[in-house]
């Protein structure tokens, strides 16, 4: 089998994110034999896709293993219950019992969601967590999924994204404009703002879109997985850093329903699952990106490109027009989600200037190190 064929048996599966969801079909609710509850895993990923695909497979399987075999949970890949784009309404109505996907993807459903998965100069890995846990995020996220008869949490985190792949150089504002990009959540209304043409689809489509043309440039993840999804077979242009996306959470929601039927130790083991994943899925992004960019570079000639300052700059403005407008939502519950992330970013920003950012900067100056 062809290296493209291969490429195109993987992609079949992936559903465009953003299309018009559809009803999902009924399916009975989770089989409970000898002490033995069973859930359905619906994802918004191709099976195994390196990334997100991977880490849903270990949630599924950390979930069985900490529950001592009496919570089995299957996963289906996009496509073979519902699209990608339908895991959330699926979950909500019980078709399955839980979903893995990014919260950058409902923004239909309340633009408060998308403060859960990735802020336009927003919190890091590590930062992202720590509101959650330590600054008042988790609770609002649980009352924004609540609304749904969902209980959300996050198990897994991309780290930095990057720009995104570009078949010509972006040397000024102006070279934006009209410009045909996918992303999503609040990146695109950032880019839209700037005069691009936003459009929202997985990543499979956007291989295509970009291959006949439909798109000029796009952003997915970061060189793991953007590698396995061969983007740089059809633009060499790869540019950093993906200020859209200063990192980008991955969730596991619940059924409400299917948790709180489950005994206290269960829901324990569901939690645990998700908290334990989320640094081992940050590391492993880091690690393998690390890894495949240089491959990248050498073997598929692909042009490590910075975006200009005054690119960054009007993007950093554009961004801030967005929570601007998200602090002055018709919904109660999405203002003081704003609230809270302001008050923690600005916080934990101010504190970073000498932690972290002191650290790299001075790993980066001019001396000898091994």
């Amino acid at each position: 089998m062809t290296q493209n064929l291969k490429r195109r048996t993987m992609l079949a599966g992936t559903a465009a994110i953003g299309a018009s969801a559809t009803t999902a079909a009924s399916f009975p609710r989770p089989a409970i034999s000898q002490g033995v509850t069973r859930w359905k895993m619906v994802t918004a990923w191709p099976k195994n896709l390196p990334g997100p695909g991977v880490a849903a497979q270990m949630l599924a399987d950390r979930i069985s293993a900490l529950s001592g075999g009496r919570l089995e949970v299957e996963l289906f890949a996009t496509g073979e219950i519902v699209p990608g784009n339908q895991v959330f309404d699926a979950v909500a109505e019980g078709t399955a019992e839980l979903y893995h996907a990014v919260p950058s993807y409902w923004g239909s459903k309340s633009r408060g969601i998308l403060l859960f998965g990735s802020q336009p100069f927003g919190l890091l890995a590590t930062e992202q967590v720590g509101w959650l846990t330590h600054g008042g995020g988790q609770a609002l996220y649980d009352e924004i999924y609540g609304r749904f008869g969902l209980k959300p949490f996050l198990c897994g985190n991309s780290g930095p994204q990057w720009a995104g792949w570009f078949r010509n150089e972006i040397t000024s504002v102006d070279d934006l404009q009209g410009l045909r990009f996918r992303t999503t959540g609040l990146a695109s209304e950032m880019c839209s703002k700037l005069g691009m043409a936003v459009q929202a689809m997985g990543g499979g489509d956007m291989f295509q879109a970009l291959q006949s043309g439909t798109i000029d440039a796009g952003e997915f993840i970061g060189p793991w997985t953007d590698s396995a999804l061969g983007f740089y077979q059809v633009a060499k242009n790869y540019y950093w850093p993906g200020v859209g996306e200063p990192s980008s959470a991955e969730e596991c929601v619940v059924n409400m329903a299917a948790w709180e039927a489950l005994p206290d130790d269960l829901k324990l083991a569901v939690e645990t699952a998700c908290k334990s994943l989320y640094n081992d899925v940050l590391t492993e992004y880091s690690t393998k990106s690390a890894q495949s960019l240089p491959q990248l570079v050498a073997e598929h000639g692909v042009m490590v490109r910075q975006l200009p300052e005054e690119v960054m700059i009007a993007m950093g403005n554009a961004a801030g027009e967005v929570m601007a407008e998200l602090g002055d939502d018709q919904d109660e519950l999405v203002r003081r989600i704003v609230e809270s992330f302001l008050a923690y970013r600005a916080s934990i920003a101010s504190y970073m200037v000498y932690a972290d950012n002191g650290q790299m900067n001075a790993r980066a100056l001019p001396f000898t190190y091994g």
